[in-house]
């Protein structure tokens, strides 16, 4: 039987735990705060939008989805900005269930055009990515439950309050769901019966989930009424997911998920993305995704404008991606006033935050010797194991020694 290890985050979204890799999905601060703080915010995508109407994602490690939840959650909030009056698309999103209302629906939307989006998801793990539409993101609560599984590391680093910075809007996961729904097999279904789970899991996408598998011809009735709205307990949902399908008239929306080695569905992809949110486990946990090698073959894949974005503050993963032909610099989060990621490019006049000297001489140091895998098909062991020979092998000096000469004022 196939076994989650959830609990709420201090934002109120649900993290995971993995035994496997004995590390967690999510940082315990927020899972949702942590997706828009280290893959949206610096991303420059208010920006990005104004210019563009199409827009590609890569999304390695996609998980239960956060990261790309989070920028669909963007898009739709810029879409929808605070200068439309939000009572008016509401009542035109109400009425307009046989499509009559489309035209005054557009002319409400910013700069009146529709935008393209792909996205393309990449996990090994098919049940986690499958169940992403239904987690539980908006969670009130003033106190965690006692973790189901024992992790004392969670524990210590949860706090009692929780605190809510973003919010994702319902419609987010309805379009996942829409996507999705084909694919959620009877594993799948199992583990969202399962009540031990059951405080993780939105009822209300389950219900729909219900509602579009006992009518599958009637998926997107953009043309039609909605006739489960006589239905008590759908006309509960009813306004978001008409609104999320009225969404669809504005969205060109396509998602396509690969559950895969993401090293070789990157080599056979022939896609160039404007942004790729890199989301791995950490470097020593899985080396395979954060080698140069690998971050050669995503440097085909980026635009020229296009941006790296990720977690990992580690001077091997900034060693590797200059290695492999980017330039590199930080990613630095305001509430939390300090350098939370790295972000990596082609077009130099994107970074806003340049490595330090500091930051330089640490990647010429025994930190900076980042992993290998040339034919993209070593396992993870077998890249620890030649990395740590390289290292125990290397000439430069340690990190811990570069450190200790630069405070006692010695280059």
């Amino acid at each position: 039987m196939y076994e989650l290890y959830p609990y709420f985050t201090n934002d109120g979204s649900v993290g995971l735990f993995s035994p496997e890799a004995d590390d967690i999905y999510h940082s315990t601060y927020g899972a949702l705060s942590e997706a828009y703080e280290k893959f949206i915010l610096p991303s420059n995508l208010k920006d990005f939008l104004k210019k563009n109407n199409e827009i590609k994602i890569l999304d390695i490690c996609f998980g239960i989805g956060y990261n790309s939840k989070s920028f669909l959650n963007f898009l739709l909030d810029f879409i929808y900005s605070d200068t439309i009056d939000t009572y008016n698309i509401k009542n035109i999103v109400k009425i307009d269930t046989d499509n009559k209302n489309s035209n005054i629906l557009h002319s409400c939307v910013r700069n009146n055009k529709k935008f393209k989006v792909f996205i393309h998801a990449l996990d090994t793990d098919k049940n986690l990515a499958l169940l992403s539409p239904f987690f539980v993101t908006n969670k009130k609560i003033s106190k965690n439950n006692k973790l189901s599984f024992k992790q004392e590391k969670i524990e210590r680093m949860l706090s009692k309050n929780t605190f809510q910075k973003f919010k994702l809007r319902k419609e987010v996961n309805i379009l996942l769901l829409l996507k999705l729904v084909n694919n959620i097999d009877n594993e799948a279904l199992e583990i969202l019966a399962n009540k031990k789970y059951s405080q993780f899991f939105d009822n209300d996408i389950i219900g729909l989930l219900q509602f579009l598998k006992q009518n599958n011809d009637n998926l997107y009735p953009h043309n039609k009424k909605l006739s489960f709205l006589h239905n008590i307990y759908y006309k509960y949902i009813s306004f978001s997911y008409k609104k999320a399908l009225n969404t669809l008239k504005l969205l060109d929306f396509n998602f396509k998920l690969n559950i895969a080695d993401a090293r070789q569905s990157v080599k056979n992809d022939n896609q160039i993305y404007n942004y790729i949110f890199l989301d791995a486990f950490t470097p020593v946990k899985c080396p395979c995704l954060w080698t140069v090698d690998f971050f050669k073959e995503l440097y085909k894949h980026l635009d020229n404008d296009g941006m790296i974005l990720t977690y990992s503050n580690s001077a091997l993963v900034r060693n590797a991606f200059l290695n492999a032909g980017f330039y590199v610099g930080k990613i630095f989060s305001e509430s939390a006033d300090k350098f939370t990621g790295t972000i990596a490019v082609k077009n130099k006049t994107l970074i806003k935050h340049e490595l330090s000297e500091y930051d330089l001489g640490l990647l010429k140091t025994k930190a900076g010797i980042f992993y290998r895998d040339e034919n993209l098909n070593l396992t993870n062991e077998a890249i620890n194991s030649a990395h740590k020979n390289e290292v125990e092998n290397s000439n430069l000096i340690s990190s811990s020694r570069y450190i200790k000469l630069l405070k006692n004022g010695k280059s």
